[in-house]
C-alpha cells in the first residue's frame, strides 16, 4: 500500500524513504491557545505543564522562524480553538511570508467562527481546514459542542461555503451520545461537499464495536480516501487506535514532525494531550538532535499511551518507514521473493539455531547468532509460501523462517 493512497497529504512514501535529521521538517503543529468557545465532552484540552491561555505572537514568530530555517513543508495551527487567538490572521500571514517552501497552512477548528474570518484566513494563506462535526442534527450537534445553542447550524453553514473555496475535511468523534447516528452523520457530511471524513471513537471510550457493522454506499466511500481507508480497516478487524506486537516499535515521525505548545516540543499531539513530558524546549539549539535521540531510545510498544492510542495512519507510516530502514542496511543481501517456496520450506524457526525464548526484548543476546550463516532476506508480505505481513523471511542454506520486521531492523542496524 502506498502511503499516498491513504489520503493524508503529509504521509508519503517519499517522506518515509528519505526522512533524516537533515531532511526538511515535513509537518509541525502549533498549539497557539488553550482557550475554546466550545466544551466538547470528549476533549481533554491542552492546559498542561502550567501553560494556559494564548501563546504570544512574538513567541509564535520565534517558533515559525526556526521552522522556516528547517524548510518546513506543512504547518497546522490548533488549540483549543485557534481562531479565537487575537493574532490568528497575522500568524497565518507570517507563516506564508516567512516559510518560503510551505505547501499547506492548515487550521483545526470547531467551525464556529464567522465565515468572514475563515475567508480572510484563506486569503492570507490557509488552504486546509479540519472542522469538527459530530452529528447530523442540531439537537445532538449542540449537545456535542457542550451546549452552545445554534452552534451546529452555524458550523454546517460554514462547512458548506468553505468546501467551495478550499480543502475541507470533517473530523467526527463518536461516543455513547452520538454513535447510533454514525452512518447518517457520515452521509450528511458527504452531502456537504467536503473533501474527506475522518471518523474515530472518543479516546476515553475507544469502542471498536460501534464500527464493526458500519455500512456505507460505495459512492460515499470512493469520494473520501481517508474514510475508505478507515472503513476498510474496520472491515478487516482493525481499530483506529493501537499498536500490535508485529508493528514498528520506533516512531519515524519524530524525526521530521513535531508538536509545539508554549516553550516545549512534544513527541506527538496524542502524547501531548495525554499529559506526557516534553522532549525539550523549542528554544534549544539541539531540537532536531534531541528528537532523533528520543526516536532511537523510545519503545512505542512499551509506552501505554502509544500502544493504546497511536492512530492507524501513524502505525502504517512507521511500518513503511521501518521497511525503508531495512532496505538501507548493507549487511544482509536482499533475495528474490520467489525463492521462498514450499520445496525449501521445512517449518524452520530461530530455535533451529539453538535460540530459546526469542523475542524483541532479548535481541542483543542472539544478534550474532542470527547473522551467522544468513544468506539473505526478503520481505514476507507477498512471498509464494506462507506470506506474513510485517515479517521478513530469512534464508539459511536450504532452510528459512520468519522474523518480525521490528526485530530484524534492530539486528541489522549499525
Amino acid at each position: 500500500m502506498k502511503l499516498e493512497n491513504i489520503g493524508f497529504y503529509t504521509l508519503e512514501d517519499n517522506r518515509a524513504k528519505n526522512s533524516s535529521i537533515s531532511s526538511p521538517i515535513w509537518r509541525n503543529e502549533l498549539i497557539i491557545t488553550s482557550r475554546c468557545n466550545f466544551n466538547c465532552p470528549y476533549c481533554r484540552g491542552t492546559d498542561i505543564n502550567g501553560q494556559k491561555g494564548d501563546m504570544s505572537f512574538d513567541d509564535i514568530k520565534n517558533v515559525i522562524d526556526f521552522w522556516a530555517s528547517e524548510n518546513i513543508q506543512n504547518v497546522r495551527l490548533s488549540g483549543g480553538e485557534p481562531t479565537v487567538h487575537p493574532n490568528i490572521v497575522e500568524i497565518v500571514q507570517y507563516i506564508k511570508n516567512t516559510c518560503k517552501d510551505i505547501k499547506h497552512i492548515a487550521i483545526s477548528t470547531n467551525g464556529y467562527s464567522n465565515l468572514s474570518l475563515y475567508k480572510e484566513l484563506i486569503d492570507s494563506g490557509v488552504n486546509d481546514y479540519s472542522i469538527s462535526l459530530d452529528a447530523c442534527c442540531s439537537s445532538v450537534g449542540d449537545m456535542m459542542s457542550g451546549g452552545v445553542t445554534g452552534s451546529w447550524n452555524k458550523v454546517v453553514s460554514n462547512i458548506k461555503e468553505l468546501s467551495k473555496l478550499t480543502y475541507i475535511t470533517v473530523g467526527m468523534v463518536f461516543d455513547k451520545q452520538n454513535s447510533k447516528d454514525m452512518a447518517d452523520s457520515i452521509v450528511f457530511a458527504h452531502n456537504l461537499g467536503v473533501a474527506d471524513i475522518r471518523i474515530i471513537s472518543a479516546a476515553q471510550w475507544n469502542n471498536f464495536d460501534i464500527f464493526k457493522n458500519l455500512q456505507l454506499d460505495n459512492n460515499v466511500l470512493n469520494a473520501h480516501p481517508i474514510l475508505k481507508y478507515r472503513v476498510n480497516n474496520f472491515t478487516n478487524g482493525r481499530n483506529v487506535r493501537g499498536i500490535q506486537s508485529t508493528d514498528s516499535r520506533k516512531c519515524g515521525l519524530l524525526i521530521d514532525d513535531m508538536i509545539v505548545k508554549g516553550d516545549y516540543h512534544y513527541p506527538c499531539v496524542i502524547k501531548m494531550r495525554e499529559g506526557c513530558d516534553p522532549i525539550g524546549k523549542i528554544t534549544d539549539t539541539t531540537v532536531r538532535q534531541d528528537r532523533y535521540n528520543y526516536y532511537l531510545i523510545h519503545d512505542c510498544y512499551k509506552d501505554n499511551i502509544c500502544q493504546q492510542n497511536c492512530l492507524d495512519v501513524c502505525v502504517d507510516y512507521n511500518n513503511k518507514f521501518e521497511k525503508y530502514q531495512i532496505e538501507k542496511q548493507n549487511k544482509i543481501s536482499r533475495l528474490n521473493e520467489n525463492i521462498f517456496t514450499y520445496d525449501k520450506w521445512s517449518a524452520g524457526s530461530v530455535h533451529d539455531l539453538g535460540i530459546e525464548h526469542f523475542r524483541y526484548d532479548n535481541l542483543y543476546r542472539y544478534k550474532e547468532k542470527i547473522l551467522d550463516g544468513l544468506r539473505g532476506y526478503c520481505f514476507a508480505d507477498n512471498i509464494p509460501c506462507r506470506p506474513k505481513e510485517n515479517h521478513v523471511a530469512l534464508m539459511y542454506d536450504e532452510k528459512w523462517f520468519h522474523l518480525r520486521n521490528n526485530e530484524f531492523v534492530e539486528i541489522v542496524s549499525n
